[in-house]
């Protein structure tokens, strides 16, 4: 396959930023890969290369897009068993189990969510977002488990990372944090950024130090002696948002290996104790809702029930 030059002739300047203007223009593509292309020199504006995404675009205005072929895919298909809890021609949700890495990165090309997805969708995937991520609309952490939806098309894609940013799509999840909160309700509103002094790590970072808006609002589910089971719910998905955030209000979550070492609850834990129970969205074909629910996996089970257990015991 070869590449592919769009020639636009702006009429119309709305929106007036490059890539919205693209984004609005070209609907089998979405914003993220529209400001990719202008990332990599793949936009002219006017006969000039066009690195700006915030460059204006005015009535007269000549576009060029090149649309590179898409690359063979460089990570092989896998059959690793998945527990599909939807799927159609459009999307899949999975319930991700502990352990697995959402796609491939050097070092850890195999055994990810993608490999398998791979080997489960074909074809379908290739190229959808890019290459290395295909179809991926959201990440969770390795060793969280739960739903995850992966697009299977171009529009897919794009319609359903829209849900995600305009905040119409619903994550909720379950998880044990240490210690019992003083309310039964609360919202945690602080900027995440990279940790100053750990680069493999998050934390609180001001705005103006390069931190990112990140909400997460919480409510106490079940109250387990010295543990809380709670329900969060994001607005935003910043990475590690909700470990973060319960260690910002100094109940770390059970079992995290990066926010929460050195505490110990007596159960096996492969990582955090934080489940992806319920995702809703609406469907990027039909606008109908979907949602669905994933069950605990053994570990999160056992937990509970060793909690429970040790607090009529005592």
């Amino acid at each position: 396959m070869s590449d592919t030059t769009l020639q636009l002739q702006v009429e119309t300047a709305s929106p007036s930023r490059l890539d919205r203007w693209l984004t609005a223009h070209l609907p089998d593509l979405s914003r993220n890969r529209v400001q990719k292309l202008i990332d990599w020199e793949y936009v002219t504006l006017n006969g000039s290369v066009c690195t700006d995404k915030k460059a204006a675009v005015r009535v007269g205005d000549a576009i060029a897009v090149t649309i590179p072929a898409t690359k063979p895919l460089e990570v092989k298909a896998e059959a690793i068993p998945l527990d599909i809890l939807y799927e159609d021609e459009h999307f899949v949700i999975v319930n991700k189990a502990a352990g697995m890495v959402v796609h491939p990165a050097p070092g850890n090309m195999d055994g990810t969510l993608v490999n398998a997805l791979l080997a489960h969708c074909g074809d379908q995937l290739t190229g959808i977002g890019g290459v290395e991520r295909p179809g991926i609309v959201h990440r969770l952490d390795k060793d969280t488990t739960g739903a995850i939806v992966v697009a299977k098309s171009e529009l897919a894609h794009k319609d359903l990372q829209a849900q995600m940013k305009a905040k119409t799509a619903r994550r909720e999840y379950l998880g044990v944090i240490h210690g019992v909160p003083a309310t039964t309700s609360g919202t945690v509103d602080a900027p995440i950024g990279r940790h100053p002094h750990d680069r493999k790590k998050q934390a609180i970072v001001p705005v103006h130090k390069g931190g990112r808006e990140a909400v997460t609002h919480w409510q106490v589910e079940e109250r387990l002696g010295n543990f809380t089971l709670m329900r969060f719910q994001l607005e935003t998905g910043r990475t590690h948002q909700i470990r973060v955030h319960c260690l910002h209000m100094k109940h770390p979550m059970v079992g995290d290996p990066v926010y929460g070492a050195g505490r110990s609850v007596g159960v096996n834990l492969p990582g955090q104790a934080l489940h992806a129970e319920k995702l809703t969205l609406r469907h990027p074909a039909t606008g109908e809702l979907v949602t669905a629910i994933a069950p605990f996996p053994p570990h999160f089970i056992k937990l509970l029930s060793v909690l429970r257990n040790r607090q009529l015991s005592g």
